[in-house]
């Protein structure tokens, strides 16, 4: 007994620091992982809007903005501004964008409704941006609030609330994710317009990972996983998974987008669809090709479809409020 007691006690010293020289190996890698893709690859903006007001008056009136998170970082974005006590939407990009892919959309749902449309670079995106990492759709929630609550202030040239009540938000992708917790949050949000919506947070890192490393990316996604309570210590590890936070939208008006060039996002786009309550009316468009998602690679004509499709959304959703 003696023997096998002191046998024991020599497997137990020999494997335990193994064991959790290897959890910590693991555990290191998992927040490496995350700090990596929290980091997105950084390019020039598409286009700007000194160069979009070259050829469009109503781009020259685009404005760059600053304003404060709820966590007390700094957001920023371009602001077109409408008409008075009109509605505004909100324009939130996917992971790896920037504003400058909604610029184009923004200024045409601006002209044809005059209303005023904002277009954050959300955290980690955009040129030496304010906040450097990414949490893929877990704070941006709080940040599409704190980017309403900026909408609140702004005051026309008669210094009376430029903003009506009502407000709009599109988001693809990570940015659906936001507009989704903002509206949850916020019944003034009363039309969303969701393109390729992933079913949580997680699934945003994990296609970023297995974009930056496609080489075993279903292990290498998994192990990132681990890594975010870690690295997200601060609270912006995850928000909810989207059909939970669908379930706290009531009678709001809602228009679902995806296509077959992103055909996971398109199946848990199509799932979204039952998890709102019945006092919301959900419209879905879900054979696009390509989605909002790739709609860089559309042709002008598609684009414009896609475009005109969500602006007539806006349009009637929120002018009828």
């Amino acid at each position: 007994m003696a023997q096998t007691t002191r046998l024991f006690k020599s497997v137990y010293r020999l494997v335990f620091p193994v064991v959790i020289l290897t959890v910590v190996a693991v555990l290191v890698a998992a927040v490496l992982l995350v700090h990596t893709v929290a980091v997105p690859p950084q390019s020039a903006y598409l286009v700007t809007p000194e160069k979009y007001g070259q050829f469009s008056t109503r781009g020259a009136r685009v404005t760059d903005e600053t304003w404060t998170n709820r966590d007390k970082s700094q957001s920023r974005g371009w602001l077109l501004r409408g008409a008075e006590n009109a509605p505004a939407v909100v324009l939130l990009h996917r992971y790896g964008a920037d504003r400058s892919h909604v610029l184009d959309l923004a200024v045409k749902l601006n002209e044809a409704t005059n209303f005023t449309v904002l277009m954050p670079d959300e955290r980690g995106h955009g040129i030496n941006p304010t906040v450097a990492q990414s949490s893929f759709g877990g704070c941006e929630g709080d940040d599409a609030l704190a980017a309403i609550e900026f909408l609140r202030g702004l005051k026309s040239d008669n210094q009376t609330n430029l903003v009506g009540r009502n407000i709009g938000f599109y988001g693809v992708e990570m940015g659906a994710l936001g507009a989704l917790a903002a509206a949850a949050q916020d019944q003034s949000v009363k039309a969303l317009a969701l393109d390729s919506v992933p079913p949580t947070s997680e699934d945003v890192l994990a296609s970023a990972v297995e974009k930056r490393f496609p080489f075993a990316s279903s292990f290498t996604s998994k192990i990132a996983n681990l890594g975010t309570p870690l690295y997200f210590y601060n609270g912006c590890d995850g928000r909810g998974a989207a059909c939970d936070l669908a379930k706290a939208v009531a009678n709001r008006q809602v228009l679902l987008l995806a296509g077959l060039d992103a055909p996971e996002l398109l199946d848990s786009t199509t799932k979204l669809n039952r998890c709102f309550p019945n006092a919301t009316r959900v419209e879905s468009k879900t054979d696009l090709n390509p989605s909002g998602y790739n709609l860089m690679n559309a042709s002008l004509e598609q684009s414009a479809a896609y475009d005109q499709r969500v602006i007539e959304f806006f349009k009637t959703a929120l002018s009828d409020q």
